[in-house]
């Protein structure tokens, strides 16, 4: 009775200290009679320590000019590092990383394309068309060599989808080896939930799938038509998105010569001038049985590269589970801490300093990592915290750490992931979109109406946001993964004006040297996602079994072959 009257303790301290907490969350200690928050009282006393001054304090510092915007493999970028490893090592979690310390080394390849690249589109009739870098077309050599050569057909091949799972296939066993492959952005449009997922954009839709379907089929190129409507940005995105140095992880496999985009005018031109008409070519596109069509067109491009090896770290800890048989696998926690840097040509504040993107990430999973340290009930599970690098480069750190796990994938529980999570007040809604995804879902839900947070669908599934995130490359090795960030809605705040702040940041200082701390920024949103959040990894660590994608979710076989 005595351990009772503890955990209830707990339980109404925790009620009358977190914004937004139900008042019949005392049933968490056992009288709920479906899933809901399972924390020993121990873990509530921990949880409850969880402040929005701590995570203010690690904001200002990450973001402050003498970080220098945290870039990947520079000077400031190494200082964040190696301020959240002494963090970790305070808190006295174990080192997870290279060699018994907290360092993960991811090895990088910087590319920029040189001014002495040609590329120019020879078409069935007409003249060779010279195209303009960055206004008619972006390109980088993705083999990581100084040059390349390409004098290559160019075969249209519709959205460049093979799916078996929704019974598509772009390809139709066509030999595209050595070919440069002209293809459509998004994919099939459908109102069916049952294929593609109806309006929301599947993995398929991108173009990272799009350009790493095209290597292992062994096409040598592919041409991206953009067009703002099937992209959702218009093609000044792409081109600042794509000008200067780019960073990737050291090649392994297959990789193209030519991974480009062209506006959509050059290819209607190429395809007139190749007899064929772009918007009946876009319309069969549409149709299950479209095959693979050659414009009987060559691209010849001489492909010349500023190659930069160089090297960024992953910051890796963990707190080992209480129970030794389940010790072995694990929570994971992430969160990005690199930004843009300093643009040297920039005159005026050239400071990229990443306050929202990504310090307040960084700072919840830094303040989780002390709350979890701190607590005298530890979760049966381990808990292991990430801070990565090169999210901006493209989610590179994320994708080596799920490539070399400390823990093996098919052993981690579930990833959550904290990105860019504004500090705007107490907030009244939570976007965790992905969790439905999982098994792990009703616990989601009983936690969220226990912390009084409804639960806000994604606003744009089509812009494919889950597929944007550090929490992807987990997904993508098999491990049920989500990010955890507030919705619009903020207490005292109609949601039209949360709505209005982030379209402000967006507009004004997404990306832009503005994203700075300010002494008036509000932390107590970000101290309750980080609460929300330590009551989901403390129960997921502790349940009896692994968390599971829902069956037929497009990551159940990355899941089924990392448990084999």
């Amino acid at each position: 009775m005595q351990g009772m009257a503890r955990i209830v303790s707990a339980c109404l301290i925790v009620c009358l200290s977190l914004p937004g907490w139900a008042e019949g969350a005392g049933a968490a200690a056992g009288g709920s009679k479906g899933p809901s928050v399972k924390l020993p009282g121990a873990a509530f006393v921990a949880l409850e320590t969880i402040n929005p001054d701590h995570i203010r304090w690690h904001v200002r510092y990450l973001s402050h000019d003498l970080l220098e915007g945290r870039g990947t493999g520079q000077r400031g970028g190494d200082l964040a590092a190696e301020y959240i490893a002494t963090q970790f090592a305070e808190y006295g979690l174990k080192p997870a990383g290279d060699h018994g310390t907290y360092v993960q080394r991811v090895p990088f390849v910087g590319i920029t394309p040189l001014p002495e690249t040609m590329f120019s589109l020879s078409p069935k009739q007409g003249e060779t068309m010279t195209l303009r870098p960055l206004d008619e077309y972006v390109a980088y050599d993705q083999t990581q060599q100084p040059q390349s050569e390409v004098d290559a057909d160019v075969v249209f091949v519709g959205y460049g989808i093979e799916a078996p799972e929704y019974g598509w296939d772009d390809y139709k066993g066509t030999d595209v080896r050595g070919k440069v492959l002209l293809m459509l952005v998004n994919e099939p449009p459908s109102d069916d939930p049952k294929f593609f997922k109806a309006k929301a954009l599947t993995y398929y839709g991108r173009w990272t799938y799009k350009y790493e379907e095209a290597a292992r089929k062994g096409a040598v190129g592919v041409l991206l038509v953009h067009q703002t409507q099937m992209a959702s940005y218009p093609w000044d995105v792409v081109r600042s998105s794509n000008s200067g140095e780019k960073s990737a992880l050291k090649v392994e496999g297959p990789a193209l010569k030519v991974a480009s985009w062209i506006q959509f005018e050059v290819a209607s031109r190429l395809a007139s001038a190749s007899g064929m008409n772009l918007s009946k070519m876009l319309q069969d596109a549409q149709k299950r049985e479209f095959h693979p069509v050659s414009l009987g067109a060559k691209l010849r491009a001489h492909m010349v590269s500023k190659v930069r090896n160089f090297e960024s770290s992953n910051i890796v800890a963990v707190l080992p589970g209480s129970d030794r048989k389940l010790a072995d696998e694990a929570v994971l926690y992430t969160a990005h801490y690199d930004h843009l840097g300093v643009r040297a040509d920039m005159p005026g504040d050239n400071i990229f300093n990443g306050a929202d993107d990504n310090a307040t990430g960084c700072a919840i999973l830094l303040e989780l990592a002390r709350a979890f340290a701190s607590s005298a009930a530890k979760p049966r599970r381990s808990i292991l915290f990430a801070a990565v690098t090169g999210e901006e480069q493209g989610l590179l750190g994320s994708e080596y750490l799920g490539k070399h796990p400390p823990v093996a994938a098919g052993k981690i529980s579930l990833d959550l992931n904290y990105d860019d999570v504004k500090p705007l007040g107490a907030p009244e809604q939570v976007e965790v979109s992905g969790a439905e995804r999982t098994t792990f879902y009703p616990s989601v839900e009983a936690t969220a109406k226990e912390f009084r947070l409804a639960i806000r669908p994604d606003a744009r599934p089509e812009a494919g946001h889950y597929y944007r995130s550090d929490h992807f490359s987990l997904a993508r090795v098999g491990i049920p993964s989500f990010s955890i960030s507030e919705g619009p809605k903020f207490k005292g705040h109609p949601e039209s004006w949360g709505l209005d702040q982030e379209r402000e940041y967006v507009e004004k200082h997404y990306h832009q040297p503005s994203d700075e701390y300010h002494a008036d920024m509000d932390f107590v949103g970000d101290s309750a996602m980080a609460r929300f959040g330590f009551a989901l990894g403390f129960e997921a660590a502790s349940l009896p079994k692994l968390i599971g994608w829902q069956k037929g979710d497009e990551f159940e076989a990355a899941r089924d072959k990392s448990q084999q």
